[in-house]
């Protein structure tokens, strides 16, 4: 059997633990840390942390996290947040259609009517904005009521435009289980049990 040295001097990439530690002191400390803080500036850096950080280096900390964690969480809200800055048209056609079909969740959102391009943006600036000013249930909330408007969207554009199809419905449903997750993120942290 090997010694303790032959095991120290294989060189590796960061201990999975050591990472999911670093994440979750991460995620905690922007939403927890950041609730009492009413500067302007750090909320800013906060809606645009994917921006300046880049989606890649969120998605190293806290892509593997679970959905029912702070950084399993904070991860999605940036997930939803990028697909709709990076197809705002898209992302309102799909919540226009949707919200017929899901009012109650159509005013949980506060989607701006009618929802543009521009609206849906604001939406998920708002969204972000929540985390850092102490509303992370409220913004989890929204979220998940937009997620789920969008799913029922994305889902009635592929019936209409080309007939229902494996691909436009597991794009529905991926959505539709974001919306689930953080919704289910929204009441544990009801329920102080959002770590």
């Amino acid at each position: 059997m090997p010694g303790s040295m032959h095991f120290e001097g294989i060189e590796g990439g960061v201990d999975p633990a050591t990472l999911s530690e670093a994440a979750d002191r991460a995620a905690a400390a922007l939403v927890r840390g950041a609730r009492a803080d009413g500067d302007e500036d750090l909320v800013e850096r906060v809606v645009h942390l994917a921006d300046s950080e880049g989606l890649e280096t969120l998605a190293s900390l806290w892509s593997g996290a679970p959905a029912d964690s702070l950084a399993g969480s904070l991860w999605r809200l940036y997930l939803l947040r990028q697909w709709v800055y990076a197809d705002p048209c898209t992302a309102a056609d799909e919540f226009d259609r949707g919200r017929h079909h899901v009012p109650v969740s159509e005013a949980v959102s506060g989607v701006a009517d009618p929802p543009g391009p521009t609206e849906v943006q604001v939406l998920v600036d708002a969204v972000l904005r929540g985390v850092v000013q102490g509303e992370y249930a409220d913004t989890f909330f929204r979220a998940a009521a937009f997620a789920r408007v969008a799913a029922a969207g994305r889902a009635r554009r592929e019936h209409d435009e080309e007939g229902t199809s494996y691909a436009s419905d597991l794009a529905a449903s991926r959505l539709l289980t974001l919306a689930d997750q953080l919704e289910h993120a929204a009441r544990l942290e009801l329920e102080d049990a959002l770590a």
